[in-house]
This record gives C-alpha cells, sequence and structure tokens, in this order.
C-alpha cells in the first residue's frame, strides 16, 4: 500500500499510489510487526504474583513512545490543514468486489478504509502511522491498554463515544465478533496461525475486552496483532447473513472518516468524508483525512491511466515507470506548471521484488535450475534501455539498511548460524552475501552468462539437444511459462519479453502469458504459474508475520508466499528472531535472515528507485518534510483552494 514500502518497478504493490494487484492485504493480516524503539510507559504494581501491569495509551515492543500521552498531533501533519475538495487516482486493472478478505473476486483498492481498529493505522491499511517513528501504535477505538511486563495477555480499553456510520455504537462485542469471523471465515494462513498464538479472548464489559496469548510463543506482535483487527458491526453480518468470504459490493458500515460514495464495477469507486464521524476530536487524527472526496478512475491498462492524468481527468499520480518518467512528461499542462512533478525522499528500504519462482513446480526446486533462468536476465542492458539509468537493482531484503548482509559473516551474525549446526551450509558461513549477477549493458544477451547458465542446467541434468532444446533424461524440453497482467505498463511487459527470448535462446520453451486482471489474479492465488512479478516486503523488524511470509507450515497455501519457500534454515532463523530479546539481536537476527533468503535463492531482484516519484495537477499541498515512512498522499496531503482557482482561471479545468 502508499507509503508502507518503496516497491520495485515490477512489483505489484504500488499502482499510482494503491494497490492493485489483487492481493489488497492489509497490514495487520501479516501478524504486525513490533518497533525499534524504546520508551517508558507509566506502571503500576498489581496482581498476586506483584507482576508490573504497564498502563499506556500506546504501544511498542520494547517500550518507549515518540508522543506522550497528551500529545496534540503528530508531529508532521499541518493540524491546521483546511478541508474540502477532491483527489482523482487512477487504477490499472479492475475490480468486482469491496471486500478484500474472500479469495474470490477483485477487491478495488482502499476497500478497508471504511473501518477502524483499537490501534490506529493509515488509511490505506498498510502505511506506517504515525510515519515519523516506525513500530509505534496509539490509540484510537481504545484509549488507553494494559497488559503484564510478560505480555501474556492485554486488555483494551475503549472509547465509548466510537460509533458506525450507521449511528450504532462500537462496543468490545463488535471487536470480538471481528477477531472470530476472520478465524472462522477468512484466509487459512491467517487464521491458522492466530489460533496457535491467540487461544482465547473475552469482553469483560461493553467497551472493555481481553485477550489471553498462548504460552510457549514469542510474544512479538500479538498485541499489535489483536490492536489491528479491523472492527465490523455484528448486528448488520447477524441481520444480513454476509460471510466474510464472499466477493460482494455491498459492504456493513464502518467506524472511520470515510464511507463509499459511489461505486461502478470495474470504471469508479468513491469515498465521502463524513461529517458525522465520531472520532474527528482525537488527536491522533488532526491534521489527517483532508479531501472531501477520493475518487478511484478504472482503466484497462497503464497507458489509458496515464492519458487520463494528461488529460485531467485524473489528478494525481504516483510514478512508478522510469521510461514514462523521464520522457513522457512533456505535455503542455507540465510545461505551463498546471502539472508538478516532484521527488520527494523516502525513508523505508524498498521491497524485495522482481520474477518470482514457484517452488511449488518440481522443477524449480533444483536451486541450479533457479540461478540460470536468473542469468538471462540483463538489469544492466534493461536500466540503460527501459530505465534511463534511473534505478539501482535490489540486492538485499533491506537495501540500504544496517539489516543488510554484507560480507562474510562475523561476530554475532556468525555465532547465530553456527548455533543452528548442520542447518547451515557450510557456503553460508565462509562466502559472501549472494548479490545479483552482472551483465552487459550494450547487448541484451551477455554469452558469458547463458554459457554459465547451460552448466548450470547440466549438473540439474538438463542439455541442449541436436535441435537445440534444453531437455531432460526423458527427452522433454523444460517447459516456462511467465505469467504477466495485461493491465501492466509497456515497460514491464517490455521486460517480460525481452527476458522470455533469453530465455528461449537457452533452448527452453518459454512462453509469456499475458492475461486480464481478473484472470491474473485468480491464476495468482491458485498458484497457476512457473514465474511472475511479485515479491516480500523489506525486512524491518521482527513479528510472526515473518513466519506466514517465509515459513515452511503455511508454504503450500499462503497468499503471502508467493514462491512457496518452505526451508528448514529459514524456519530456524525466524525462532531466533523472534527469541531475541534486544534491539541489537533483534537487528543481528533479521540481517541473518536477509543472508539466509538471499541464498535460498526464491527470486530475480528487479530495479528500484529510491524516492518517492510523484506527479499532480497543481491544487494539492503537502507539509514541508515529508516523514520517513510514509509518503501520505490520502493520509496528511490536502487540498488548495487557491491554487485550484488560479488552474480553473487559466482554463485548466
Amino acid at each position: 500500500m502508499e507509503g508502507n514500502v518503496n516497491c520495485g518497478f515490477f512489483s505489484s504493490c504500488i499502482v499510482n499510489g494503491l494497490s492493485a494487484a489483487g492481493k489488497i492485504f492489509p497490514q495487520w493480516i501479516f501478524l504486525a510487526v513490533p518497533a525499534f524503539f524504546l520508551a517508558f510507559p507509566t506502571a503500576s504494581e498489581a496482581g498476586e504474583e506483584d507482576e508490573k501491569i504497564i498502563t499506556s495509551h500506546g504501544y511498542s515492543y520494547f517500550g518507549d513512545l515518540k508522543y506522550p500521552e497528551n500529545y496534540q498531533h503528530f508531529d508532521y501533519v499541518n493540524p491546521n490543514a483546511p478541508v474540502g475538495g477532491e483527489i482523482s487516482i487512477a487504477i490499472s486493472g479492475s475490480f468486482d468486489s469491496l471486500n478484500p478478505y474472500s479469495r474470490k473476486g477483485r477487491a478495488s483498492p482502499l476497500s478497508t478504509s471504511m473501518y477502524e481498529s483499537l490501534l490506529g493505522e493509515s488509511l490505506t491499511s498498510g502505511g506506517s502511522m504515525p510515519a515519523d517513528a516506525y513500530g509505534e501504535y496509539y490509540g484510537l477505538l481504545a484509549h488507553k491498554l494494559e497488559y503484564p511486563e510478560s505480555k501474556d495477555w492485554v486488555i483494551f480499553h475503549m472509547r465509548p463515544e466510537a460509533r458506525f456510520s450507521d449511528g450504532t455504537p462500537v462496543t468490545a462485542h463488535d471487536v470480538l465478533f471481528s477477531h472470530n469471523l476472520l478465524l472462522d471465515q477468512g484466509l487459512k494462513s491467517y487464521a491458522e496461525a492466530v489460533r496457535k498464538l491467540i487461544p482465547s479472548a473475552e469482553v469483560i464489559d461493553d467497551h472493555t475486552l481481553k485477550f489471553h496469548f498462548a504460552d510457549g510463543v514469542s510474544r512479538r506482535s500479538l498485541i499489535e496483532q489483536v490492536g489491528f483487527v479491523p472492527v465490523w458491526s455484528r448486528a448488520w453480518y447477524e441481520k444480513t447473513g454476509a460471510r466474510l468470504d464472499e466477493p460482494r459490493i455491498e459492504i456493513s458500515p464502518g467506524s472511520g472518516p470515510y464511507v463509499v460514495d459511489e461505486v461502478e464495477v470495474n470504471r469508479q469507486m468513491a469515498l465521502r468524508r463524513n461529517p458525522d464521524y465520531w472520532g474527528w476530536h482525537l488527536p491522533i487524527n488532526r491534521g489527517r483525512y483532508n479531501f472531501e472526496r477520493i475518487r478511484l478512475e478504472f482503466f484497462a491498462d497503464s497507458t489509458a491511466a496515464f492519458e487520463a492524468f494528461k488529460a485531467g481527468e485524473v489528478t494525481y499520480r504516483t510514478e512508478s515507470d522510469p521510461k514514462l518518467w523521464a520522457s513522457a512528461y512533456d505535455f503542455p499542462a507540465t510545461e505551463n506548471g498546471w502539472v508538478v512533478r516532484e521527488d520527494l525522499p523516502d525513508g523505508t528500504p524498498p521491497a524485495m521484488s522482481g520474477i518470482v519462482f514457484n517452488m511449488r513446480k518440481e522443477f524449480l526446486q533444483d536451486k541450479n535450475v533457479r540461478k540460470a533462468i536468473a542469468l538471462a536476465f540483463n538489469f544492466e542492458w534493461i536500466n540503460k534501455s527501459l530505465y534511463y539509468d534511473l534505478f539501482d537493482q535490489q540486492r538485499s531484503y533491506s537495501n540500504g539498511t544496517e539489516i543488510e548482509a554484507r560480507g562474510i559473516p562475523e561476530g554475532i551474525d556468525r555465532e547465530m548460524l553456527v548455533s543452528l549446526g548442520d542447518l547451515v551450509p557450510e557456503e553460508i558461513l565462509t562466502s559472501e552475501a549472494l548479490v545479483p549477477h552482472s551483465s552487459d549493458p550494450a547487448r541484451l544477451a551477455t554469452r558469458r552468462n547463458l554459457r554459465q547458465a547451460l552448466k548450470l542446467m547440466s549438473e540439474a541434468g538438463w542439455t541442449v539437444d541436436n535441435e537445440g532444446r534444453l531437455v531432460n533424461a526423458g527427452n522433454e524440453q523444460m517447459l516456462v511459462e511467465f505469467l504477466v497482467n495485461s493491465s501492466a505498463s509497456p515497460t514491464t511487459k517490455a521486460i517480460a519479453e525481452n527476458f522470455v527470448s533469453n530465455l528461449r535462446q537457452l533452448g527452453m520453451n518459454a512462453q509469456l502469458q499475458t492475461v486480464d486482471s481478473a484472470q491474473y489474479t485468480d491464476r495468482e492465488r491458485k498458484f497457476d504459474y512457473d514465474l511472475t512479478f511479485d515479491g516480500y516486503p523489506a525486512l524491518i523488524s521482527v513479528g510472526h508475520g515473518l513466519s506466514q511470509r517465509l515459513g515452511s507450515e503455511d508454504a503450500e497455501y499462503s497468499l503471502f508466499n508467493p514462491a512457496g519457500l518452505a526451508s528448514p534454515l529459514v524456519d530456524a532463523v525466524i525462532e531466533i528472531a523472534l527469541n531475541t530479546g534486544s534491539k541489537r539481536d533483534e537487528t543481528a537476527s533479521l540481517r541473518v535472515l536477509d543472508r539466509v533468503l538471499r541464498y535460498e535463492f526464491i527470486l530475480i531482484p528487479e530495479g528500484y528507485k529510491p524516492d518517492h516519484w510523484v506527479s499532480y495537477w497543481n491544487m494539492y499541498s503537502h507539509p514541508e518534510t515529508i516523514p520517513p515512512f510514509a509518503l501520505g498522499t490520502l493520509d496528511f496531503w490536502w487540498f488548495d483552494e487557491d491554487k485550484a482557482a488560479r488552474l480553473e482561471s487559466e482554463g485548466a479545468l
């Protein structure tokens, strides 16, 4: 989602600032991650065993919160931002549902934005919030929480004034209902993980509830997990008989600052600011949710979406295509200042995205085969010919941070690896962290790489026959199917076509399968592909979501693990990470995980842009300093009436 990760060019996680990939899953569904920062919440002595009970207006795993209990607003917002106006965004693709919690159908972006949780999130349910202090969480539906130092349980005290958009109160009964609904009808990988970690929950009174955590499991991310469950109206579900696992346009009332204003399937979805929203007085909301209306316009492909922006049919764009950024913004509206282009800083490491191997397929379980296929990918040529040399190639799951593994493992990193005994191949201990191969930027096919690829294929049992086909011992030619979304940009399609061309030079029967958005979503959910553009979130901190995304137990069916990674070594490193007790050890464990994931070689890394590229018709404003962890367009930007009037007077709109 917008602002949460700096996705690379291939990645499906950003389309003009919003997810439109068909896998529109909010942050909480990954079993939220804990903080980097230390804190001093208030505490009191309580309990039969004199265990300290911590009571606070917010939560971070290691303790301290940047914002005190009496904070007035987040530092990066404009607390006096005007309210009004419309922002419109183009989405490449289609939708037929407003329910992103079902495996069926294709949900519109912002389908989660009507719902709130006990702890506050960004509007797009994925952006860090607050955006200047990663891993800190502040009360929204809950005004305070309490938990023992052991974090064996947590009690949330809810705001009695909270209301759904139909005027009915939001109660602890609704929270418990929502928690159980996700377990009964939610995604399988999510439900099974949560049941093991959170065995029970109970309503204490209408505005108080308690969650109990399982014995013998890490306390990482558990309080955040229950704090970020979206809260739905129990009364609406009981009245309508609706199910969470079915696609639908009709939705339950939410308690958030926006309500659905207009829906045309596959064409438009619009949200309207709710003047009767119960929470406008809260400091967590001050300076946020400033647009009167947010409109999403859907187009068949990225070319049509860009033309709509040029024509002013849509007014804001987060650019991900370097070719467009470098060469396509010379239209009149830009030249006369009606359209503004900005490079804005992004403080988060990019997602590890690129061409993912589906290791559920038998022939891709051989790492030599995966490495050979990767050698046909020429990033340097792509960067020069298609990216205008604007991208860097991703090399790590936490690029440019202290988590990025470099060189040969030393110190605490090596100690952690050695502690795992025979699970760790000697190569990991004696070799530098794996980085992508280099290629010749002057030509698409780098001969030395293709020769190396054929050598690796030979070691895996594949040889080139007299007809130039790459065949196995049964004389069957290797078939590689590359699944691509038809709504992808022309640059993305060109990358796929050139890559497939190189695979064919190796003697493979490589097929590019371009399908429409609905088919693409369905096939991704069924893992019906050999290769596809996808990826994994950056490693930032530790939580149980690591197991859901990268662990073996859920690999066969987890939608969050597109490669189907199932590695006992990765499982063991995640277990170490979940049981670290200090920031130093947490960082080291993630660095080890980065090294091991790169060794496992589950995808071909793509290129990424280090900053946010944004363009918009000059009627919006944003804070002078963009916080490090979110761009925040729909969260804390605002409509500027004076700028809009100027555009109108000059005939721009």
